[in-house]
């Protein structure tokens, strides 16, 4: 893998972007709350861009098996560095106000959901079958990697100036696109004809899902999962009960970091797991964990216990993804990766909001004990699937990667 240069490559080329993202996702806020001081206006953006990246992955999908993907990474990697560097001429200038701000965001967001299904569709082509787990596993380091490293970057630059965090990113941006010029495989199969389902929208991806009962069923989790255990909500969630329970702002801090560290643990040993597990036995272990730690969090005292339990659900994720994703690549022709990877994106993202209005919802109306109560019905009936003997008796992806 190491000496992989293509995939390397093309693994850096999104770890830069990655680092970027995440600087870029703690300065927006840092510069309106300056500007005009409105939170309101602050999770307004961060809602827009949620949104936007959601719609364009299903363009970015069609784009991914259309197009040629390393141009359509490449223009979103040069997109978003030249909105942010008009961002920081306005800022030196004293232009940029809020509209400024809310296109700039929402632009970005725009190309991370056109880029994400291309640079997802082209793993396949850079390694060979026997590493391809491997390659998916390796990639779930970069999103927690670029998110322990991006988000003190942007907020420690913010303090320099307020355009430098700004124009740090572009840099970044333009150097993932140098890093995309030493990938010397194609990143597509070769296109001859194109057939009728090949010019197909995006319906042809959905039906491409309902027809693998694998990645059909394991999507449900991962909506279901995502709703119960997002990011955002099971934070909140952890916030208020600790809040709750008399907890202090440092302790509140350090349950929230052994709570965040747990998806990056998770992607350090998500190769070994993946290695070591069968698929089937990975599954189940990383559904019905969701519904024991909501247990757990309702019957454990303190507050750091409760960032211990949250860690070990967000360490499942890695080693689920990367299975998801290698899945994907071996089960999905090549003419259609991109339209499943970009639906599949849509609906992790559109699923995330629900779950974090619903925590809001339950805890006002009922407290701590009804929110953990709520993910824990959710994540077990998510878990469901894992009961079927398809899902009992899942086959290594690269064993069906070079099966006859």
């Amino acid at each position: 893998m190491l000496r992989n240069r293509d995939f390397q490559s093309l693994w850096i080329n999104q770890f830069l972007s990655s680092v970027s993202k995440e600087a870029t996702e703690v300065a927006y806020p840092l510069l309106i709350l300056a500007t005009t001081g409105s939170v309101t206006f602050s999770a307004t953006v961060g809602a827009a861009q949620m949104v936007a990246a959601g719609l364009t992955a299903i363009l970015g999908g069609w784009l991914a098996d259309r197009r040629d993907r390393r141009l359509t990474l490449i223009g979103c990697d040069l997109t978003r560095a030249a909105l942010l560097l008009a961002l920081c001429v306005l800022i030196a200038t004293g232009h940029a106000g809020t509209l400024t701000v809310f296109v700039t965001a929402v632009g970005s967001a725009v190309c991370v959901g056109i880029a994400n299904p291309a640079a997802l569709a082209a793993v396949k082509h850079l390694v060979p079958p026997s590493q391809l787990t491997r390659a998916t596993a390796q990639n779930q380091i970069r999103p927690h990697a670029a998110m322990t490293l991006g988000s003190p970057i942007g907020g420690s630059l913010f303090a320099l100036g307020r355009a430098v965090p700004f124009l740090a990113s572009a840099v970044l941006f333009v150097l993932s696109t140098v890093a995309l010029l030493f990938v010397t495989r194609p990143m597509q199969q070769a296109r001859t004809v194109r057939g009728h389902d090949e010019s197909g929208n995006a319906l042809a991806g959905y039906r491409a899902i309902r027809a693998q009962p694998i990645i059909f069923l394991w999507l449900l989790w991962v909506v279901g999962s995502n709703m119960a255990f997002n990011h955002t909500g099971t934070f909140i969630a952890l916030i208020a009960t600790a809040r709750d329970r008399g907890a202090t702002e440092p302790t509140i801090g350090v349950m929230l970091a052994i709570a965040g560290a747990g998806g990056l643990a998770g992607a350090l040993v998500a190769s070994w797991v993946v290695r070591r597990l069968s698929p089937s036995a990975v599954f189940a272990i990383a559904a019905w964990l969701g519904p024991a730690a909501t247990v757990a969090l309702m019957v454990l005292p303190g507050t750091v216990t409760l960032g211990v339990v949250v860690a070990c659900v967000f360490a499942r994720a890695p080693a689920v993804n990367a299975l998801f994703y290698a899945y994907v690549a071996v089960l999905i022709p090549d003419w259609l990766q991109g339209r499943v990877l970009g639906l599949a994106m849509f609906v992790s993202l559109f699923s995330t909001p629900l779950g974090i209005l619903g925590v809001g919802l339950i805890f006002d109306l009922a407290g701590a004990t009804w929110v953990f109560a709520a993910m824990g019905v959710l994540s077990t009936a998510a878990a469901i699937p894992t009961l079927t003997r398809r899902m009992r008796t899942l086959p290594r992806p690269e064993h069906l990667a070079t099966a006859p």
